[in-house]
């Protein structure tokens, strides 16, 4: 069984097909940053708009690489829930007319649960449940624990500001370009993660998040450097500390919540999953806590950002009684 998976939640227009194996045959993206980096952040009108210019040659060229035609296509999967309304239309009715053209049931599925199963794609060992995922992107943030193949359970979300929307302001404020997960990540490097003690978000919520808080904090401590005239020489110390904090916050409530449910893997997933020094938090704290737990994230970086192969993944999950319909619209 051979599925066509689209995906335009954002500013990502991507075409992937995976097989019955969950094994990745083509994952085509199509990236707007260049366009939104003028603007410093994405712009709906004009993400929604850009999708419609690029479904047609990113279909072709996911063809072409998977080396099949639509007629061996056996169902379409496309986000139709959550993400900006008007890129979300864009997919759902380009999914829809390729699905009344060619014949094709198309299925709307959750964006959020493609992240959230996406270490499952071009997997090569089997995974042991239960597993208590951690999905940080730069629209939402959410707790899961997954009991099977087919169940789930969210454990916690952000009540405001989800991670890689904190990191892209900051970013930000910091003057760095977009998107700002890797332009702090690099900044980093050359700075002191202790030099400046930001709060821990939410402390006494073992598994809900808040970052709306820690954006307020960093935003008056670079003020304090400005009015000193002390901003450039530490500019590195404020994104070295602000990264610490926030995933310090992030690794503890994933380790927490895998004690709490005797998880016997944790997954980092979604678009802030790249962040290395995220990972080599979490595999720290599980040594250093020895913590019998098998730790995973995407296996390429393209699994980890919005894409297709993990919208195409979902329709091989039979995952809330999802159905195949003629036309699918956002929910």
């Amino acid at each position: 069984m051979l599925v066509l998976g689209i995906e335009s939640s954002c500013d990502e227009t991507a075409i992937a097909i995976v097989n019955e194996k969950f094994e990745v045959l083509s994952n085509v993206i199509a990236s707007q940053i260049l366009d939104h980096q003028k603007t410093m952040g994405v712009v709906p009108e004009s993400a929604a708009r850009l999708h419609v210019s690029k479904f047609t040659p990113v279909l072709e060229k996911s063809l072409k690489d998977a080396g099949v035609t639509m007629k061996d296509i056996d169902l379409i999967t496309v986000s139709n829930r959550p993400g900006l309304i008007g890129c979300l239309v864009t997919g759902c009715t380009f999914a829809s007319t390729l699905g009344l053209i060619h014949n094709i049931p198309v299925m709307g599925v959750n964006h959020k649960l493609g992240h959230v199963y996406s270490c499952l794609l071009d997997l090569k060992e089997e995974i042991e449940f239960p597993v208590v995922v951690l999905s940080v992107s730069g629209g939402h943030n959410e707790l899961y624990l997954i009991k099977s193949q087919e169940e789930y359970q969210e454990l916690g979300k952000t009540l405001d500001d989800a991670a890689g929307e904190c990191y892209d302001k900051v970013a930000k404020m910091l003057g760095l370009k977009y998107p700002g997960g890797p332009e702090i990540s690099k900044l980093a490097e050359f700075g002191d993660p202790k030099s400046i003690k930001f709060p821990d978000p939410l402390p006494h919520q073992k598994m809900n998040f808040s970052f709306s808080g820690l954006k307020t904090n960093v935003k008056n401590k670079i003020q304090e450097f400005v009015e000193s005239g002390k901003l450039e020489e530490n500019k590195a110390n404020i994104a070295g500390s602000f990264q610490y904090a926030i995933n310090h916050n992030l690794s503890k409530k994933l380790l927490y919540a895998a004690t709490e449910f005797n998880a016997k893997e944790v997954h980092l997933v979604g678009g802030v999953s790249a962040n290395r020094n995220l990972r080599s938090m979490i595999l720290d704290k599980i040594n250093k806590k020895g913590l019998n737990l098998n730790f995973r994230h995407p296996l390429n970086f393209g699994f980890c950002t919005d894409n297709a192969a993990m919208i195409a993944l979902l329709g091989h999950l039979k995952l809330d009684n999802q159905k195949p319909k003629s036309v699918i619209t956002p929910q």
